[in-house]
């Protein structure tokens, strides 16, 4: 019998997210919520362990409270099994600096590979929309013989300033030649004249040539300390590094319309577009795949429920996420994503928005084209999204698209 490969999942949570603010300004962006009640680390987290890999360490950093608390609740395995997902902060083993990039957090968690002694170590953000079994990367990279394999998804030529580009031998279109930050160019595949190969931020490594990459990037002073920016292209230039074609991911469960989908809701749009994704009637990705389920700490509340208001009206919900509470009483709500315990009044109007958890609003007013976080009471008749200029005075965020956004625990004026 062949030898099974021993595997260690990494998943790098430390990242601030500052195009998302203000939804990271209380929370790590992984921990931010997403499609009413999961984070954005559930996503990677079920990958992982719907792969088959249960040994996962979340490397954290920045304001990680929430995150913590969320992976602590939610992901409990057997540990008699020895199975785990733990979380790990920064800890200065390796010097007084804190985490000083993706890099350089695996590198000051090298502890966290020594005790386990794996063959191979996966490493995944947390922070993208998709879904994607890991186990067919790792068969990937062992046949292929590369020392280290990264995940690409195939993305329109006029995005290629936006993502890490994977540049790949004519010849061998698995090996890769060179590994670019956001070039303004880079050649079309060989295969589709109009697409290159973006990084998903998704790697496997034989353990060995990890820990020695992560050494000769320590030693370095002109570094990032970055997976993308300096790892990867340590490996291009060995000729050791392969990329997995994100195409051939077949996922159980999946269909022709969603196998290939992933998002990096890396800005305010692009998290608010990703939820637009969620809430067609044929949606681009689909949640309700149940042979590769997401995972997440359900909240504790009554069932979803539309009611009529005060005078018989009812209320109504179209094209729509409900979360468990979500409560809408003679409101109207369209195209709209409402998270748990959200309460919509009487005659109020939400349309096209997401509600995070505990939100309320007030009887008559409108909310178009928002995200409005936690615990946020927007009061009767206030209208919200309409007039950009006065949501700008009020102290919220409005994205050159439009989109409106009301940070957490923020208070309309009376």
């Amino acid at each position: 019998m062949p030898h099974r490969k021993k595997v260690l999942a990494i998943v790098l949570a430390g990242g601030e997210g500052k195009r998302l603010m203000p939804l990271t300004e209380d929370r790590a962006k992984p921990a931010v919520p997403f499609a009413g009640g999961y984070r954005l680390i559930d996503f990677a987290l079920s990958n992982i362990v719907n792969s088959g890999y249960l040994q996962v360490v979340v490397l954290t950093q920045y304001k990680s409270h929430s995150l913590d608390q969320h992976v602590t609740q939610t992901w409990r395995l057997s540990a008699q099994l020895g199975n785990y997902v733990v979380t790990v902060p920064a800890q200065q083993r390796r010097g007084k600096e804190w985490f000083l990039g993706s890099a350089n957090a695996i590198f000051q968690s090298m502890n966290l590979i020594e005790d386990e002694k794996p063959d191979i170590v996966v490493v995944v953000g947390a922070d993208h929309v998709y879904r994607m079994d890991f186990s067919a990367m790792v068969d990937f990279h062992i046949e292929s013989g590369a020392r280290a394999t990264v995940a690409g998804v195939r993305q329109p030529m006029e995005m290629v300033t936006s993502f890490g580009v994977i540049e790949t031998d004519p010849e061998d279109v698995t090996r890769i030649t060179r590994f670019v930050e956001k070039p303004q160019s880079t050649a079309p595949l060989p295969d589709d004249p109009n697409a290159f190969f973006a990084s998903m931020g998704n790697y496997v490594f034989d353990t060995d040539a990890l820990v020695e990459a992560l050494r000769a990037d320590e030693a370095k002073e002109d570094t990032s300390h970055d997976m993308g920016g300096d790892i990867m292209p340590w490996f291009a230039d060995r000729g050791e590094a392969a990329v997995y074609d994100f195409t051939n991911n077949d996922v159980p469960g999946s269909t022709d319309r969603d196998r290939q989908y992933w998002r990096d809701v890396g800005t305010l749009d692009s998290y608010y577009d990703s939820h637009m994704d969620l809430i067609r009637p044929l949606p681009v990705f689909n949640l309700y795949n149940y042979a590769w389920p997401l995972y997440t700490n359900e909240m504790q509340a009554p069932p979803a429920k539309l009611v009529r208001g005060p005078h018989g009206e009812g209320g109504i919900a179209t094209d729509s996420i409900l979360s468990r509470g979500a409560l809408v009483t003679g409101g109207r709500v369209t195209e709209s994503v409402l998270s748990p315990k959200v309460l919509v009044h009487n005659d109020a109007t939400v349309n096209q928005s997401i509600l995070m958890p505990n939100v309320q609003i007030g009887e008559g007013a409108v909310v178009d084209r928002c995200i409005i976080d936690k615990n946020v009471v927007v009061p009767p008749g206030t209208k919200v999204g309409v007039d950009a200029e006065r949501d700008r005075a009020r102290g919220l965020t409005v994205t050159p698209s439009g989109l409106t956004v009301a940070p957490k625990n923020y208070r309309f004026e009376s």
